[in-house]
């Protein structure tokens, strides 16, 4: 909960991804409260207040999961809806005159986009889903201390500037409405 509030302020991209992780840690613990609270929170240096807090907010991320049909697998609807928000500016940014660099960011990224699209299950999916989709995927490698072919590496660095762009027009934009 401590984490997600930082970056939903800070970094749109980081949360989302964030947010996914914890639906796959609620997973992995059976989307049982008593083994979250006792195998994750405890690990943390929090208060009691803070060790409740935490759980109270697993608690309801574990009944969105199972009231959204989300417990095995897929998104939590608030975390579908922040997905949708980016790709909605992702649009109003590439029909805007007004950002040649994100457009050209955006140009830059596509091969990569399409190529991973087409490696995909999900042909249908939209570009900045495929996006996250792929930095989620490589995040995972990470953590299982796999190994990434440079190729992959180095779509992953072009990804992560252009979702980085994203995301700071994003919350430039809830600072104050850009004029797309």
């Amino acid at each position: 909960m401590f984490v997600a509030q930082e970056l939903r302020k800070k970094n749109i991209a980081e949360y989302l991804l964030y947010m996914w992780q914890m639906e796959d840690t609620i997973r992995a613990f059976g989307c049982s409260l008593s083994r979250i609270r006792r195998e994750y929170i405890d690990r943390f240096d929090y208060t009691d207040e803070q060790k409740e807090d935490e759980a109270d907010w697993f608690g309801n991320l574990i009944t969105m999961m199972n009231s959204e049909g989300c417990r095995e697998h897929g998104h939590l609807q608030i975390n579908k809806v922040t997905l949708q928000q980016l790709e909605e500016l992702h649009a109003q940014l590439l029909a805007s005159t007004k950002f040649p660099f994100y457009n050209a960011e955006y140009y830059k990224v596509l091969p990569f986009i399409v190529e991973l699209r087409n490696r995909g299950a999900n042909k249908e999916e939209n570009e900045i889903e495929t996006c996250f989709n792929s930095l989620y995927g490589v995040m995972l490698l990470r953590l299982q201390k796999k190994d990434i072919s440079p190729s992959t590496q180095h779509a992953m660095k072009e990804i992560t500037t252009f979702i980085g762009m994203l995301s700071d027009y994003y919350h430039k934009d809830k600072e104050e409405p850009l004029e797309l």
